[in-house]
């Protein structure tokens, strides 16, 4: 017949490490989401805007990020540096949404165009070729720029000042200095022809 344990704390340290081992029930993993979303929000938005999206978009990648934690632990997946998990996702969600804003950006400004060309029946058709080859030069010069250029141009065209393009770009000012000016001068060159 066994015999009762000699030491009742070495048993209940044993059933508190069996605890500890079982996967967490969704309402355990809820409320441990919450915490981290309570604690790494405001760090997590800051950095999302930093790689150039807006805060709505950065409170829907924010959601999504923590929508997937919720989802990575119930799966019982690991639980090693989720500080690091949690910033690598939303990293690569942000990333997802500024590429997906910027196609929808230049299908914009293509549909500008082509709704510019029909808002200008005057033009004879001389003064419409000089004007469509102008606007064939000037938006290759701005595709050919770099993405860093291309998002500063952006950025200033819709009236933001050096320090907020800076700021939402994560650059320093002399950079979006740099930028825009060497874009100014590849657009007047090309203006020039």
């Amino acid at each position: 017949m066994a015999s009762q344990s000699a030491n009742p704390g070495t048993e209940a340290a044993f059933l508190g490490a069996i605890d500890a081992a079982l996967p967490l029930g969704p309402e355990a993993i809820e409320e441990e989401v919450v915490l981290l979303f309570d604690e790494y929000r405001v760090r997590l938005l800051r950095y999302v805007l930093s790689l150039g999206i807006c805060a709505q978009d950065g409170e829907d990648v924010i959601q999504e990020v923590f929508l997937s934690l919720f989802r990575h632990l119930c799966l019982g997946r690991s639980r090693e540096n989720l500080r690091g998990w949690i910033f690598c996702v939303a990293h690569n969600l942000a990333l997802k949404q500024r590429n997906k804003n910027k196609r929808q950006q230049q299908r914009a400004v293509y549909e500008e165009l082509a709704l510019e060309k029909q808002l200008d029946p005057a033009a004879d058709p001389e003064e419409q070729l000089a004007i469509n080859e102008r606007q064939m030069r000037l938006l290759q010069v701005v595709n050919a720029l770099t993405e860093a250029d291309r998002w500063c141009l952006y950025l200033r065209a819709e009236g933001l000042r050096y320090r907020e393009i800076a700021h939402t770009l994560g650059l320093s000012l002399g950079s979006v200095a740099n930028s825009l000016g060497r874009s100014i001068q590849k657009l007047a060159r090309a203006d020039e022809r």
